[in-house]
Protein backbone atom coordinates (compact mmCIF):
# COMPACT_ATOMS: atom_id res chain seq x y z
CA UNK A 1 0.00 0.00 0.00
CA UNK A 2 1.03 3.54 -0.29
CA UNK A 3 1.55 4.39 3.30
CA UNK A 4 3.98 1.36 3.48
CA UNK A 5 6.08 2.37 -0.13
CA UNK A 6 5.78 5.88 1.04
CA UNK A 7 6.59 4.94 4.45
CA UNK A 8 3.99 7.00 6.14
CA UNK A 9 3.24 6.52 9.30
CA UNK A 10 -0.59 7.09 10.52
CA UNK A 11 -2.78 6.53 13.43
CA UNK A 12 -6.69 6.10 13.00
CA UNK A 13 -8.99 5.29 15.86
CA UNK A 14 -11.78 2.59 14.87
CA UNK A 15 -14.78 1.91 16.02
CA UNK A 16 -15.51 -0.68 18.81
CA UNK A 17 -17.64 -2.64 16.40
CA UNK A 18 -14.84 -3.11 13.66
CA UNK A 19 -14.05 -6.50 12.70
CA UNK A 20 -10.43 -7.76 13.19
CA UNK A 21 -8.42 -10.94 12.79
CA UNK A 22 -5.56 -12.60 13.69
CA UNK A 23 -3.51 -15.50 12.15
CA UNK A 24 -6.61 -16.31 9.54
CA UNK A 25 -8.45 -16.84 12.88
CA UNK A 26 -12.09 -15.98 12.53
CA UNK A 27 -13.53 -12.61 12.16
CA UNK A 28 -14.62 -11.20 15.48
CA UNK A 29 -15.30 -7.07 16.86
CA UNK A 30 -12.44 -5.07 18.78
CA UNK A 31 -15.18 -4.84 22.02
CA UNK A 32 -14.02 -8.82 22.19
CA UNK A 33 -10.32 -7.85 22.80
CA UNK A 34 -9.48 -8.34 27.01
CA UNK A 35 -8.61 -4.77 27.68
CA UNK A 36 -10.18 -2.81 30.90
CA UNK A 37 -9.58 0.36 32.32
CA UNK A 38 -5.91 1.00 33.25
CA UNK A 39 -4.75 -1.76 30.64
CA UNK A 40 -3.61 -2.03 27.55
CA UNK A 41 -2.62 -4.43 24.07
CA UNK A 42 -0.97 -4.20 21.21
CA UNK A 43 -1.55 -6.71 18.42
CA UNK A 44 0.65 -7.32 15.78
CA UNK A 45 -0.02 -7.83 11.64
CA UNK A 46 -4.08 -8.23 12.17
CA UNK A 47 -6.54 -7.86 9.56
CA UNK A 48 -8.68 -5.02 9.93
CA UNK A 49 -12.72 -5.11 8.21
CA UNK A 50 -13.46 -8.16 6.19
CA UNK A 51 -13.71 -5.52 3.27
CA UNK A 52 -10.78 -6.56 0.91
CA UNK A 53 -7.56 -4.42 -0.36
CA UNK A 54 -6.55 -4.07 3.43
CA UNK A 55 -3.23 -5.03 4.10
CA UNK A 56 -1.94 -6.18 7.29
CA UNK A 57 -1.09 -3.79 10.16
CA UNK A 58 -0.76 -2.91 13.74
CA UNK A 59 -3.65 -2.56 16.68
CA UNK A 60 -3.24 -0.75 20.23
CA UNK A 61 -6.02 -0.95 22.50
CA UNK A 62 -5.64 1.25 25.51
CA UNK A 63 -8.14 2.16 28.14
CA UNK A 64 -7.30 4.90 30.64
CA UNK A 65 -7.19 4.16 34.03
CA UNK A 66 -9.97 4.80 36.92
CA UNK A 67 -8.96 8.76 37.53
CA UNK A 68 -11.03 10.30 40.68
CA UNK A 69 -13.55 7.69 40.62
CA UNK A 70 -14.33 8.11 36.81
CA UNK A 71 -13.83 5.72 33.60
CA UNK A 72 -13.88 6.43 30.14
CA UNK A 73 -16.82 5.34 28.54
CA UNK A 74 -14.77 2.84 26.05
CA UNK A 75 -10.84 2.10 25.14
CA UNK A 76 -9.18 3.97 22.17
CA UNK A 77 -8.72 1.06 19.28
CA UNK A 78 -5.80 2.64 17.46
CA UNK A 79 -4.57 0.83 13.85
CA UNK A 80 -0.80 1.80 12.98
CA UNK A 81 1.90 1.10 11.10
CA UNK A 82 3.86 1.88 14.11
CA UNK A 83 5.33 -0.74 15.61
CA UNK A 84 6.00 0.66 19.73
CA UNK A 85 2.66 0.85 21.71
CA UNK A 86 3.82 3.25 24.16
CA UNK A 87 4.94 5.77 21.01
CA UNK A 88 1.44 5.41 19.62
CA UNK A 89 -0.23 6.30 22.78
CA UNK A 90 1.40 9.06 23.34
CA UNK A 91 1.39 10.58 19.58
CA UNK A 92 -2.14 10.01 19.50
CA UNK A 93 -2.56 11.56 23.08
CA UNK A 94 -1.02 14.43 21.44
CA UNK A 95 -4.18 14.88 19.27
CA UNK A 96 -5.85 15.94 21.55
CA UNK A 97 -4.35 19.13 22.38
CA UNK A 98 -4.06 19.78 18.75
CA UNK A 99 -7.55 20.13 18.36
CA UNK A 100 -8.15 22.14 21.03
CA UNK A 101 -5.64 24.68 19.69
CA UNK A 102 -7.21 24.40 16.17
CA UNK A 103 -10.82 25.37 18.15
CA UNK A 104 -9.16 28.16 20.10
CA UNK A 105 -7.87 29.77 17.34
CA UNK A 106 -10.93 29.53 15.03
CA UNK A 107 -14.49 29.58 16.58
CA UNK A 108 -13.99 29.02 20.13
CA UNK A 109 -11.16 31.89 20.15
CA UNK A 110 -9.80 34.07 17.80
CA UNK A 111 -12.17 33.70 14.77
CA UNK A 112 -9.50 32.62 11.89
CA UNK A 113 -11.96 31.42 9.53
CA UNK A 114 -14.08 34.50 9.61
CA UNK A 115 -11.63 36.84 8.72
CA UNK A 116 -11.92 36.30 4.75
CA UNK A 117 -8.14 37.65 4.60
CA UNK A 118 -6.12 37.47 1.34
CA UNK A 119 -2.92 35.37 1.13
CA UNK A 120 -0.67 38.55 2.80
CA UNK A 121 -2.81 39.31 5.57
CA UNK A 122 -3.96 35.68 6.64
CA UNK A 123 -0.35 35.01 6.98
CA UNK A 124 0.31 38.17 9.05
CA UNK A 125 -3.13 37.62 10.89
CA UNK A 126 -1.73 33.40 11.68
CA UNK A 127 1.53 35.15 13.10
CA UNK A 128 -0.26 37.61 15.70
CA UNK A 129 -3.01 34.73 16.83
CA UNK A 130 0.44 32.28 16.95
CA UNK A 131 2.22 34.98 19.71
CA UNK A 132 -1.16 35.94 21.37
CA UNK A 133 -2.33 32.33 21.50
CA UNK A 134 1.78 31.43 22.77
CA UNK A 135 1.01 34.47 25.45
CA UNK A 136 -2.58 32.99 26.83
CA UNK A 137 -1.58 29.68 26.94
CA UNK A 138 1.50 30.62 28.78
CA UNK A 139 -0.47 32.64 31.29
CA UNK A 140 -2.98 29.61 31.37
CA UNK A 141 -0.77 27.10 32.43
CA UNK A 142 1.26 29.74 35.28
CA UNK A 143 -2.50 30.27 36.62
CA UNK A 144 -3.19 26.29 37.02
CA UNK A 145 0.22 26.00 38.95
CA UNK A 146 -1.17 28.98 41.15
CA UNK A 147 -3.80 26.75 42.38
CA UNK A 148 -6.22 29.25 41.42
CA UNK A 149 -7.58 28.07 38.56
CA UNK A 150 -11.16 26.98 39.72
CA UNK A 151 -11.32 30.63 41.38
CA UNK A 152 -10.54 32.58 38.06
CA UNK A 153 -12.60 29.57 35.69
CA UNK A 154 -16.11 29.10 37.77
CA UNK A 155 -17.39 26.10 37.96
CA UNK A 156 -20.46 24.79 35.30
CA UNK A 157 -20.42 21.45 36.11
CA UNK A 158 -21.74 19.58 38.89
CA UNK A 159 -19.28 17.48 41.45
CA UNK A 160 -16.14 18.60 38.69
CA UNK A 161 -13.31 20.23 40.18
CA UNK A 162 -11.98 21.89 37.17
CA UNK A 163 -13.69 23.45 33.88
CA UNK A 164 -13.32 22.23 30.98
CA UNK A 165 -10.90 24.55 29.37
CA UNK A 166 -7.62 24.59 27.64
CA UNK A 167 -4.70 26.96 29.15
CA UNK A 168 -5.32 29.06 26.43
CA UNK A 169 -8.89 30.49 27.85
CA UNK A 170 -7.61 29.97 31.52
CA UNK A 171 -5.26 32.97 30.27
CA UNK A 172 -8.17 34.97 28.75
CA UNK A 173 -9.87 34.68 32.00
CA UNK A 174 -7.87 35.72 34.08
CA UNK A 175 -6.69 39.01 31.55
CA UNK A 176 -10.49 39.48 31.41
CA UNK A 177 -10.86 39.16 35.23
CA UNK A 178 -8.08 41.69 36.36
CA UNK A 179 -9.29 44.17 33.24
CA UNK A 180 -13.09 43.95 34.83
CA UNK A 181 -11.80 44.32 38.26
CA UNK A 182 -9.84 47.69 37.43
CA UNK A 183 -13.17 49.24 36.06
CA UNK A 184 -15.69 47.61 38.95
CA UNK A 185 -13.43 48.13 41.86
CA UNK A 186 -15.96 51.26 43.25
CA UNK A 187 -19.10 48.98 42.65
CA UNK A 188 -18.07 46.07 44.38
CA UNK A 189 -16.84 47.76 47.47
CA UNK A 190 -20.31 49.28 47.41
CA UNK A 191 -22.08 45.99 47.16
CA UNK A 192 -19.28 44.71 49.71
CA UNK A 193 -20.93 47.07 52.51
CA UNK A 194 -24.32 45.55 51.76
CA UNK A 195 -23.07 41.70 52.44
CA UNK A 196 -20.45 41.67 54.69
CA UNK A 197 -21.69 37.87 55.44
CA UNK A 198 -19.35 37.35 51.98
CA UNK A 199 -16.14 39.31 53.43
CA UNK A 200 -14.75 35.52 53.63
CA UNK A 201 -15.16 35.03 50.19
CA UNK A 202 -14.25 38.48 49.21
CA UNK A 203 -10.74 38.26 50.67
CA UNK A 204 -9.88 34.81 49.13
CA UNK A 205 -10.85 36.45 45.60
CA UNK A 206 -8.34 39.39 46.71
CA UNK A 207 -6.07 36.96 47.45
CA UNK A 208 -6.32 34.96 44.31
CA UNK A 209 -6.75 38.40 42.45
CA UNK A 210 -3.13 39.83 43.92
CA UNK A 211 -1.64 35.95 42.89
CA UNK A 212 -3.15 36.50 39.74
CA UNK A 213 -1.03 40.01 39.32
CA UNK A 214 2.49 38.36 39.70
CA UNK A 215 1.54 35.90 37.35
Amino acid sequence: MRAKTQKINFIFRQKQDTNYRKNRQKYQPLSNLPVAPGTQIFLSNINITKHKGFGKFNLAAYWKRKYNHKVEKEPWYLLTNLENLEEVIQIYRSRMGIEAMFKDCKTGGYNLEGSRANTQRLTNLILLIAIAYTASSYHGNCIKKSGYQRYICRLKESGRKDRRHSNFWVGMYGDLWVITWEYLFDIVQDMMNFSPQKKSDYQRGLKALSIEYTI
